[in-house]
């Protein structure tokens, strides 16, 4: 096998062990990419934060989500689901009830996901001042 390349198109290393930023692997097909991505997009966050201590019914969080299209949350919703971190319950009343729910798998990423917010809430002092810091520099160089 020619040096650099994975042993099958699929193939990520495990991320346990030997964590290696190159096997986020750009390809599609890359199972670590994929799930990166689900679940770190800005709606999938929002939905798992806000699921954390309630079950919601569709209509609760697309109210508390500014900003996402009934049609967006829908589609985050059905792949939180299909990844196994949400679960859909349908209770046959009239009009029709559907609840939202984290799964016990949902709820240990949420505890991954306050430790991002927290370490941000930590930090945003510093951020902004790196921020501010970077934008003097860019307005000199553009003088």
């Amino acid at each position: 096998m020619e040096d650099g390349t994975f042993k099958s198109p699929g193939y990520c290393e495990g991320t346990v062990d030997d964590y290696d930023v190159r096997q986020w692997d750009t390809r599609e097909d890359c199972e670590v990419r994929q799930i990166l991505d689900r679940v770190a997009d800005k709606w999938s966050l929002l939905v798992i934060a806000l699921l954390d201590c309630q079950s919601l019914r569709f209509t609760e969080l697309r109210r508390e989500i500014d900003g996402v299209s009934q049609r967006m949350l829908s589609v985050t919703l059905r792949h939180l689901e299909r990844d196994g971190l949400v679960t859909r319950t349908v209770h046959p009343v009239v009009p029709p009830r559907v609840d939202y729910a984290l799964t016990p798998l949902g709820r240990t990423l949420h505890q991954t996901i306050k430790a991002l917010v927290t370490w941000t809430e930590e930090h945003q002092q510093e951020i902004a001042q790196a921020r501010a810091d970077y934008d003097t520099r860019r307005e000199m160089m553009d003088v």
